[in-house]
């Protein structure tokens, strides 16, 4: 390649970043596809999960972080990525093209790519140190420069978004097609993809705790000294105010901003997608807590308690899987 665009090695490692992304049950839903001076994303559609993801918004919100993440890797390493989002009419899965230009990696660039690595989807409970202000409202800004708003959950709202995540659990607890689905996805040993045994906890039985899915054979104990504490999990939704494609890749995007912010700041983090699967509790939650906007992904952020033990990284497929020259098909 020339100098007008990365070299191999450049383009490779960015890519390896991208695909560090959090999504859905860890499905890893992207293929990458690279020109002489582009980097193309495309929806894997093969990946797309029926019965949990139905109408592929999930699938469009974990392209969507993939890409930030893609950006935050070449702004990193001296690289502005230039996206054009939904290119293509005639391919829909066709969800953007990445022209690169040479810049001056910022302290932010390289202190949020070096997040990459280190982000973790915890959905262990938190301790009770509350999270800064300060550091919600740079979340908030982030987001917002993402095309998206920010929003926590107080009050009457707080209240709202709680029951509408007990509601859409029990509502999956009597689905036996997502039930099946989603223990096909987890449970997972030493496969390339799906949420593994050293990831998920069992069911929380400590009285008002946050309902989780239930993975299979989950093997994550909790914090040991984590029982006799007050949990303060901050719950933060995340809208836009059209429910497009567009909104919804963006909205994965800002979902990536959020989640690494959080993650360099030293907060630990999980994606809540539940209560916005299911057409009912997402309803409500449109209409009781992000006022007629259009919520598309649930945060649960808090400080993990200080005895917690580092979790280990979920796998991801090889590069090779996922990645092909523009003229050529992406191997499956």
């Amino acid at each position: 390649m020339d100098r007008g665009f990365p070299d191999t090695q450049t383009v490779e490692a960015a890519i390896a970043l991208a695909v560090r992304a959090p999504s859905l049950h860890n499905s890893q839903p992207w293929r990458w596809r690279v020109g002489d001076r582009s980097v193309h994303l495309y929806a894997d559609r093969t990946r797309l999960l029926p019965e949990t993801d139905p109408q592929g918004r999930d699938l469009l919100l974990s392209c969507g972080a993939a890409l930030h993440h893609l950006r935050t890797g070449f702004a990193a390493l001296g690289w502005r990525a230039q996206v054009h989002r939904l290119p293509n009419p005639a391919d829909p899965d066709h969800l953007a093209a990445v022209e690169l230009h040479r810049h001056d990696a910022s302290e932010q660039d390289i202190e949020l790519a070096a997040a990459i690595p280190r982000r973790r989807s915890d959905r262990r409970r938190h301790s009770s140190w509350p999270v800064p202000d300060e550091d919600v409202q740079l979340m908030a800004r982030r987001a917002a420069a993402e095309g998206t708003f920010l929003s926590t959950s107080d009050g009457s709202a707080r209240y709202h978004l709680w029951r509408a995540i007990v509601t859409a659990a029990r509502h999956h607890e009597h689905d036996p097609a997502y039930r099946a689905e989603l223990a096909e996805w987890s449970g997972r040993h030493a496969a390339p993809d799906g949420v593994p045994s050293a990831n998920t906890p069992a069911p929380d039985p400590k009285p008002g705790a946050l309902p989780g899915r239930r993975f299979a054979d989950p093997r994550l104990a909790q914090p040991a000294d984590a029982d006799g504490e007050a949990d303060e999990t901050m719950l933060l939704v995340l809208g836009t105010t059209s429910d497009d494609r567009m909104s919804q890749l963006r909205a994965g995007e800002a979902t990536s901003a959020v989640l690494l912010t959080a993650t360099a700041l030293g907060l630990a983090t999980c994606p809540l997608s539940e209560p916005l699967e299911v057409a009912d509790t997402r309803e409500i939650l449109r209409t009781r807590v992000t006022g007629g906007s259009y919520p598309q992904m649930v945060l649960r952020v808090g400080w993990a308690p200080i005895n917690a033990d580092p979790l280990p990284a979920t796998p991801r497929r090889d590069l090779a899987e996922v990645l092909a020259p523009l003229d050529r098909p992406v191997r499956r």
